[in-house]
């Protein structure tokens, strides 16, 4: 793996969930950049200011503090004024601990001043990328659940981002507890549980589960020696059946209408068709020496 040494020229851009979430974290991690480096912070309030400041960045070195989605935002933005390649990326960590796992899975720290000083002292490692026909990224991984009944039914806050309150998700199970109680007297309809799908996975044009093997799940993630690993989990009789796996760098999965998850973002879908390449190298994160 490529490490190449960063500059000192920063461009802090500060996440509006980060300053809401944890503004302690925000101000220390600040400090910290400002002290070892020439910094230039910004605080955008939407995201079509976060895609602004980041395309006027000029030679400074962006420095996102914030969590995965900011991370993940960052990425595709680059990704789509194709300036990721020649880009080194940097993230503080800061948000909810729900939000914060890709970044911990790619290995950056998760303190403030110990992500602050891996920015600072820290080398750029490049990473592989899945990117989709559609232009879509891919860091972590991409889920193609079982069938939840109409229309994705049952897959209740799928489609949503997580909420950084944790009043709000009380009040939000709350709503939900109620809205699903029937009332007096009344016949309980049972909620349809996931069924299978049946999906053509595709692996660098050799077919790994065709139409007439349903599947649970299929996941794919990239990292693996430039290519993407690939997991199919068939539908079980009697016996558990084992899950198929295999290594490749281009991947499609066709069939009836199917949803799917890549990274934190919400549900995208239905499609039925969808092709996702590995990128070797394509983007730069630094990370501790």
């Amino acid at each position: 793996m490529t490490e190449v040494a960063t500059s000192d020229q920063l461009l802090v851009v500060i996440d509006p969930v980060a300053r809401r979430t944890d503004g302690e974290s925000v101000r220390i991690a600040k400090d910290v950049l400002s002290a070892g480096a020439t910094t230039k912070v910004c605080l955008p309030d939407s995201p079509e200011e976060f895609a602004r400041v980041l395309a006027r960045r000029g030679s400074r070195r962006p420095v996102v503090i914030g969590d995965d989605r900011a991370l993940l935002r960052t990425v595709s933005l680059l990704h789509r004024q194709r300036e990721l390649a020649g880009c080194a990326l940097s993230v503080v960590p800061v948000g909810a601990a729900g939000v914060l796992s890709l970044a911990r899975s790619l290995g950056v720290p998760m303190g403030a001043v110990a992500a602050a000083r891996a920015v600072l002292e820290g080398a750029e490692r490049r990473l592989d990328l899945l990117v989709d026909d559609s232009d879509g990224v891919v860091v972590g991984a991409v889920r193609i659940p079982a069938i939840r009944g109409p229309a994705g039914a049952g897959e209740v806050g799928m489609g949503a981002e997580a909420s950084p309150h944790p009043w709000l998700r009380t009040c939000q199970s709350l709503v939900r507890t109620l809205a699903a109680r029937p009332a007096r007297g009344s016949r309980v309809t049972p909620v349809p549980g996931p069924s299978p799908s049946r999906l053509r996975v595709e692996v660098d044009g050799v077919t790994l589960v065709d139409l007439d093997q349903p599947v649970e799940t299929v996941t794919l993630t990239p990292g693996v020696s430039g290519g993407a690993r690939v997991e199919v989990r068939p539908v079980s009789v009697g016996a558990e059946a084992s899950p198929l796996g295999v290594v490749g760098r281009r991947v499609t999965v066709s069939g009836a209408d199917f949803r799917y998850r890549a990274d934190a973002g919400v549900v995208s879908g239905p499609v039925r068709r969808r092709t996702w390449v590995v990128r070797e190298g394509a983007w730069g994160l630094t990370l501790p020496g």
